[in-house]
């Protein structure tokens, strides 16, 4: 029941690989990855959720990995629409828990905002909400932590650059948002390198930065993003605080977005590539979030090993 296969899943408009496990009638998660990143980033936070009873599916995104590359459709509306399709496909009339990082977070965000039908849970990982990525990138001091986007902006030379050496600049870019890579052995990255190895393959993920920076760069799309509707789902926002990418200002101010008062478990040992670096961490303050009650909110700045070291030794009567 806990095994991980790959499926193909046929959307409108687009074929996509995916990775699953868990239950079949299990409550649907949804598991959105990042840059430069594939669904295998979450096998790892697959098993323990699958072992609780849920039904994990962690998708390829447009363009990555064995997903369709198609020309067009890199804009934040019709990624969303990816995963509201996912998710009706897979949970037809039942709203699902939604995860993202990274660039998954922000399609997450959105997909919560503009189809609040479609999401019971959010949880996201070291990733900006759309309205505060337009707040935080007028500010000097992200402008210097987001050079990289900045650069994707360029025409073909970021594809070159990333698929030399057969990809492994890419490994090396991940490696470098952790603060401890021996967490991730030296070859769980080669699939990654393998995938970005080709300009062809690199040009749609690039193409995802080059689409928000044309809408967050023009009136009307910041003020779009600035009116972000508030979400019904409730939150949880996990963030690694030794992140080089990403200012812990973004796990503040979030509340005008939210009807309920987000949850922050802030780890303080931990970088941006949570789901790589940390996945016991992710999977245990997942579990928590979908088990919890609706109304708990709340702030707080966790090591969930010495939390679950701590139940260990007292367990609740």
């Amino acid at each position: 029941m806990n095994a991980i296969f790959s499926r193909p899943v046929s959307l409108p408009g687009l074929r996509m690989q995916a990775l699953e496990a868990g239950p079949a009638q299990g409550p649907l998660v949804l598991l959105l990855h990042g840059f430069p990143e594939l669904s295998e980033s979450w096998r790892e936070v697959m098993g323990p959720l699958a072992e609780a009873g849920l039904r994990v599916v962690a998708p390829d995104m447009r363009g990555y990995g064995d997903t369709e590359r198609p020309e067009t459709g890199y804009d934040l509306d019709t990624l969303a629409m990816d995963v509201v399709h996912l998710a009706r496909h897979l949970s037809p009339g039942r709203p699902v828990h939604l995860v993202g990082h990274d660039w998954g977070g922000i399609i997450a965000f959105y997909v919560a905002a503009h189809h609040p039908e479609v999401v019971d849970r959010l949880a996201v990982v070291n990733a900006p909400h759309p309205a505060l990525l337009v707040r935080e990138l007028a500010r000097p001091a992200q402008m210097l932590r987001s050079w990289y986007a900045f650069f994707f902006q360029l025409p073909w030379l970021p594809e070159r650059l990333l698929s030399a050496g057969g990809g492994a600049l890419v490994s090396r870019m991940l490696r470098r948002q952790m603060v401890d890579d021996s967490r991730v052995p030296p070859g769980k990255l080669a699939e990654y390198e393998a995938h970005f190895s080709r300009p062809e393959a690199v040009r749609p993920p690039i193409t995802y930065y080059r689409e928000l920076f044309r809408f967050l760069f023009t009136p009307g799309g910041r003020r779009r993003l600035l009116a972000t509707p508030r979400a019904r789902a409730p939150l949880m926002l996990i963030w690694g605080e030794r992140d080089p990418a990403l200012r812990t200002a973004f796990t503040q101010g979030l509340e005008p977005y939210f009807e309920q008062r987000p949850i922050v478990r802030r780890l303080p040992e931990e970088g941006h590539t949570l789901p790589l670096e940390a996945p016991d961490k992710v999977a245990s303050l997942l579990l928590e979030h979908f088990r919890a009650a609706r109304a708990t909110s709340g702030v707080e700045r966790v090591d969930v090993r010495a939390r679950e070291q701590e139940r260990e030794l007292h367990p609740p009567a």
